[in-house]
């Protein structure tokens, strides 16, 4: 396991929202229980947070008809816990929230990732600990556009050309004080607000969280092909 960062100053926690039935993989399997390296996506995704031995607890929010997660290693684990997730990711992660009231305090750090991105190293996990320890709100990783951005209509006809400077493709983990969270996740509840991400929600409050460089090589699985890229960065990190 990684130490515990230096950096930290108080207690951190997981949510892994898992509900999704990943309809656009055109498979009769929720994408996050594909097999790629010889695990699924999803015991892959959670194997560089439970390396970190500061995170206390892993929440997995499931779907309600969910019959496989109790099936894998990763069930048996004592550090995760199952949870009954929500129609959407942020029904799901405020689930999460809900279940860790008891346990959390208000300053504590709560990790949320991906089911879908099974490449998380280690170390970019690390990396936000010490990066992010001591901030007020939080932040996420993401990786600068370096390809030109263009604007279409719905018949895929330019409208414009988007300057890509300061431009950021979020992924996760994205990591918050855990108070913040539960507050900015009840709020767009209250207001029915479709939030895509936690950075969203916190931005609706006014917020700034902080965008740390993370890899290139943690993608999310969204369409069958990435599946095949997926592999090969898992296949080469082993190699290393």
């Amino acid at each position: 396991m990684n130490p515990v960062s230096s950096e930290l100053d108080n207690a951190v926690w997981a949510i892994v929202p898992a509900a999704g039935r990943g309809m656009r993989m055109g498979d009769h399997l929720p994408k996050q229980y594909l097999q790629v390296a010889g695990r699924t996506l999803i015991e892959h995704a959670c194997a560089a947070l439970l390396e970190c031995s500061a995170i206390k607890q892993l929440v997995v929010a499931l779907h309600p008809d969910d019959d496989i997660m109790a099936t894998l290693e990763l069930a048996g684990d004592t550090r995760v816990a199952m949870i009954e997730g929500g129609a959407e990711r942020a029904d799901s992660v405020l689930a999460g929230l809900e279940y860790l009231a008891s346990r959390a305090g208000s300053e504590d750090w709560v990790l949320v990732h991906d089911a879908a991105r099974p490449c998380l190293d280690g170390s970019s996990v690390e990396q936000m600990l010490q990066q992010l320890g001591r901030h007020g709100v939080g932040g996420l990783l993401a990786r600068p556009v370096t390809d030109t951005v263009k604007r279409a209509s719905i018949s895929c006809e330019v409208e414009e050309t988007i300057a890509r400077e300061q431009l950021w493709l979020a992924q996760t983990p994205q990591m918050f004080r855990y108070g913040l969270l539960l507050e900015a996740l009840r709020m767009a509840r209250a207001d029915a607000a479709a939030v895509t991400d936690e950075s969203s929600a916190l931005e609706r409050m006014g917020h700034k969280p902080v965008v740390l460089p993370g890899p290139v090589s943690n993608i999310k699985v969204t369409y069958p092909q990435d599946l095949e890229l997926a592999a090969w960065y898992l296949s080469n990190r082993s190699k290393t």
